[in-house]
């Protein structure tokens, strides 16, 4: 289901957010929320929007989260039958997502959640509507690649596997093989350690290779 989806997928984003960030704010009760509870969903929405209304031109990060949660409202009412809303929920969803990268284009913890959605979401669209939309996931994946390329050897493991797959995996979607194949060797560079070892070797092979949720591999579940 999207939901659980996009709740993986955020997991797997939120290794690679500094604990400063506007995320440590909000996450374990987006997280709570994506995996049912109601109660803290409707907490981190409200804590998001009070921050958005504070202070509407600085506050990047909280309408990445809370655009993210749109699109999880929308999912719902999607699956519900309920088309018009689900529709106003995920245009506003990504309208707020859009103008997060507006207001801190450089911000990680702006490009990490918006992009970890889309690749999320873009898994329940055809292949027309999903492109456009892992093309912009990849592209803010590259750029979060970029700002952390100085350093990015000294990061955790699960830090640079789930960046070095999110790339892999988004390129391999849009039938970019060059790419794909580039990042899926450095994720093979990095060994078992990695949890998507399994997924470049099958692709390196030219063979299919397999996403449990969106691929995070050992999210933080807190156990």
């Amino acid at each position: 289901m999207f939901q659980r989806s996009v709740f993986a997928i955020l997991l797997a984003g939120s290794a690679l957010c500094a604990a400063d960030r506007f995320d440590y704010k909000v996450r374990n009760d987006f997280f709570a929320g994506f995996s049912g509870d109601k109660e803290a969903f409707a907490r981190a929405m409200k804590t998001a929007e009070e921050v958005i209304a504070a202070n509407p031109g600085e506050a990047a990060e909280a309408l990445a989260w809370h655009g993210s949660g749109l699109l999880v409202m929308a999912g719902q009412k999607f699956q519900e039958g309920d088309a018009q809303t689900g529709s106003q929920f995920w245009a506003k969803g990504n309208a707020e997502m859009e103008q997060a990268g507006k207001l801190a284009p450089d911000t990680v913890g702006v490009l990490v959640p918006r992009a970890a959605v889309w690749f999320a979401a873009s898994r329940n669209l055809p292949k027309e509507r999903a492109t456009p939309m892992i093309t912009k996931a990849i592209a803010d994946y590259e750029h979060v690649y970029e700002l952390q390329k100085s350093g990015f050897d000294t990061l955790p493991v699960h830090n640079r596997s789930e960046l070095l797959f999110g790339l892999a995996d988004g390129y391999a979607r849009i039938g970019n093989g060059d790419k794909a194949s580039a990042y899926f060797k450095q994720l093979q560079a990095l060994g078992a350690k990695s949890g998507h070892m399994a997924q470049a070797d099958a692709y390196l092979a030219g063979n299919k290779y397999q996403v449990t949720g969106t691929g995070c591999a050992g999210c933080h579940t807190g156990k």
